[in-house]
C-alpha cells in the first residue's frame, strides 16, 4: 500500500480521524513526563488572529512572525507578528483571490526585513502564489498557472545571495508530480520576478510529490525531498546540480523499513555541510526517523540518527532545528501518549544520539497535532499546534529544552 500525501486543511484532518479510528487511541510506549516549563502563550480564535497555523516562525529581532491556514476577514489565512507574550499584530488578510490564500510554508526574511512565503491556494489561477509583505504591503510576486510551471506549493522558500528565491510545487509540472522552481529576481526596479522549472518530478523513479522545501550547498547544488515515489514508492532524497538543464541525483530511496518512508520535512544543513532530515513513518520504532547524510569524495552516506516512536504517519512534519552544540529539535504530528503530537530533542554524545522527550500534547486545551517547525529564542523553544486550545483553531506554545 502506498502512502498518503497530506498537504491542505481538510485532508489532514481527515486523514487523523480515519487513522485514530482504524487503530484506536492507543498510547504509544512513550514516557509520559511533561516538561514543566510548557506553556501556551496564545490561542488562536480561527476569526480575526487566524487559526490551524501549519508553519513555525521565523524571528526578526525579538517579533515572531508566520502565518495562519485560515481565519482573517476572508477565511483564507493571515500574516502575522506575535511577540513572546502571546501578543499578535495581523500585518495581511489573504483575500483568497489574486493575493493567494491557505498559506503553510515557513516564512523567510532579507536583509532588509521583508518577508517571503507560498500560499497553497488563490492568485490568478487558483493554483497558489509566492508573495513578500514588507511592514503591511503584500505583494504577489508569481501566481502558479497550474500546468507545467506548477501548483499548490505547500513549502517555504530559499533566497541565494543574488535574492532569487527557490522552492517545490507538490503538483503541477511537466508530469504533474511537483516541481522544484527558480524565482529570478527583477534586474531593473519595479521589474517583474521571472519563474523558471529547474526539475519536473515523476519521470519514472525519480521521486514525486515533494512537499518540503530546498536547500543549498557551498557549490550550489540544491538538496530536499519527495514524499513519493522512487524505486519503491515511499519517496527519496535528491540532489539537483546546476545546468542547462539541471540535473538530478538520487541520494536515497526510502522503503518504509528501518530508514523510515514518506519524507515531508525538506533538509538542513550543520556547520560541517551535513544534512539532516525526517520521515514520517517506518523505522525501528514506527514513528518515523530522523537521518544524516554526510559526503565523501562526492559520495553521499545515508545514516539513520534515531528511530522515533510512534505509528503509522505520526512524525516529524517540518524542518528539524539544529542548535550551536549539534541538538536536534522537532515536533511529531500525531504519536505519543494521547496521539496529539510531541516536542522532543536528540543530543548527540559519543557519536550516539539521546533521545529526550520534552512534551507530550493532550490534544486538549494544549493544542493537538503539531506540524511546526520549531525556533529557538534565548534558550526556549516556540511553536504552533494545528488544532486544540481554547478554541480548538491551534496555539502557539512555549517549551523549554
Amino acid at each position: 500500500m502506498k502512502p498518503e500525501v497530506i498537504h491542505s486543511v481538510g485532508s489532514v484532518s481527515k486523514f487523523m480521524f480515519v487513522v485514530a479510528l482504524v487503530l484506536g487511541v492507543v498510547a504509544a510506549a512513550t514516557p509520559l513526563a511533561q516538561a514543566q516549563t510548557f506553556s501556551v502563550v496564545h490561542n488562536f480564535s480561527g476569526g480575526s488572529d487566524g487559526g490551524v497555523p501549519y508553519n513555525g516562525f521565523t524571528m526578526k529581532g525579538k517579533m515572531f512572525y508566520g502565518t495562519a491556514s485560515v481565519g482573517g476577514t476572508a477565511n483564507a489565512g493571515v500574516f502575522f507578528k506575535m511577540n513572546e507574550k502571546g501578543e499578535e499584530t495581523v500585518l495581511h488578510n489573504f483575500t483568497g483571490g489574486a493575493d493567494g490564500a491557505n498559506p503553510e510554508g515557513e516564512l523567510i526574511k532579507d536583509k532588509s526585513g521583508s518577508f517571503y512565503g507560498t500560499t497553497t491556494a488563490g492568485g490568478a489561477a487558483g493554483a497558489g502564489t509566492v508573495f513578500q509583505v514588507t511592514g503591511k504591503k503584500e505583494t504577489v510576486l508569481y501566481s502558479f498557472a497550474g500546468g507545467t510551471d506548477g501548483a499548490v506549493p505547500v513549502a517555504g522558500l530559499t533566497m541565494d545571495a543574488a535574492g532569487n528565491l527557490y522552492g517545490t510545487t507538490s503538483q503541477g509540472g511537466a508530469n504533474g508530480n511537483g516541481t522544484v522552481f527558480e524565482l529570478a529576481a527583477p534586474k531593473t526596479k519595479g521589474g517583474s520576478w521571472t519563474e523558471s522549472i529547474l526539475y519536473s518530478f515523476g519521470t519514472g523513479t525519480d521521486g514525486s510529490v515533494p512537499i518540503g522545501g530546498v536547500s543549498f550547498d557551498a557549490a550550489g547544488n540544491l538538496y530536499g525531498t519527495n514524499s513519493a515515489g522512487g524505486s519503491y514508492g515511499y519517496g527519496t532524497v535528491f540532489q539537483l546540480v546546476p545546468g542547462t538543464p539541471w540535473t538530478e541525483n538520487i541520494l536515497h530511496e526510502f522503503q518504509n523499513a528501518d530508514d523510515g518512508s514518506v519524507p515531508y520535512a525538506g533538509l538542513v544543513s550543520d556547520s560541517k555541510g551535513n544534512f539532516y532530515g525526517a520521515a514520517t513513518q517506518g523505522g525501528a520504532n514506527g514513528g518515523g526517523t530522523v537521518f544524516e547524510l554526510t559526503s565523501s569524495g562526492g559520495t553521499w552516506t545515508f545514516t539513520v540518527v534515531y528511530s522515533v516512536p510512534g505509528w503509522g504517519i505520526s512524525g516529524t512534519f517540518r524542518n528539524l532545528v539544529l542548535d550551536a552544540s549539534g541538538n536536534i529539535y522537532a515536533t511529531t504530528h500525531c504519536d505519543g501518549a494521547y496521539n496529539a503530537g510531541t516536542v522532543y530533542e536528540l543530543s548527540p554524545s559519543g557519536g550516539n544520539w539521546t533521545y529526550n522527550l520534552l512534551y507530550n500534547f493532550t490534544g486538549g486545551a494544549d493544542g493537538q497535532y503539531s506540524v511546526s517547525n520549531l525556533v529557538l529564542s534565548e534558550g526556549k523553544l516556540y511553536g504552533t499546534t494545528l488544532f486544540g486550545g481554547a478554541n480548538g483553531n491551534g496555539v502557539v506554545y512555549e517549551v523549554t529544552p
